[in-house]
């Protein structure tokens, strides 16, 4: 059953299982409060169970571009399209928030983001990269990092 994430009223629902859901829940609501700022989009999430195909070309992106796998499992994620920009989410149960920003014009911008909820350690897959940190009403401190799409999907 599909989620309408409320950002007035940060719930954990559909993320119990993880340490981090009280967190984890901040930073999907702040990202929430964005698309319905910038785009008047309602972020709406699924249960990982119903959004195979979402998590499978997210996962695809990551391993054919960079070699990773994430081990932790996914509760959630989402996919829409805002403007001419689909946009993925996939929520982990280790705290972990992966976006995939995916212009639908060629030679546009295509990227893959990682936001740690906050208090929980960089995954041992992303251990590579260097995280930045910005300060959110809704999830804390965010920590950061994304790496630029180079190939077609």
């Amino acid at each position: 059953m599909s989620y309408a994430v409320d950002f007035d009223t940060v719930s954990t629902v559909g993320l119990e299982s993880s340490p981090a859901a009280a967190a984890l829940a901040g930073l999907r609501a702040n990202e929430a409060r964005y698309f319905k700022n910038k785009y008047s989009h309602v972020f709406t999430v699924e249960p990982a169970s119903d959004a195979g195909a979402t998590i499978d070309w997210v996962s695809r992106i990551l391993e054919e571009e960079r070699g990773i796998v994430i081990s932790s499992r996914p509760l959630e994620a989402t996919e829409f399209q805002v403007e001419n920009i689909r946009m993925a989410y996939v929520f982990y149960e280790s705290g972990l928030s992966i976006n995939v920003m995916y212009t639908l014009e060629d030679a546009g911008k295509r990227a893959v983001g990682f936001k740690l909820s906050d208090g929980m350690e960089v995954p041992a897959e992303l251990g590579s990269f260097k995280f930045a940190r910005q300060k959110s009403k809704l999830a804390g401190t965010i920590r950061g990092s994304y790496f630029v799409i180079k190939n077609e999907y």
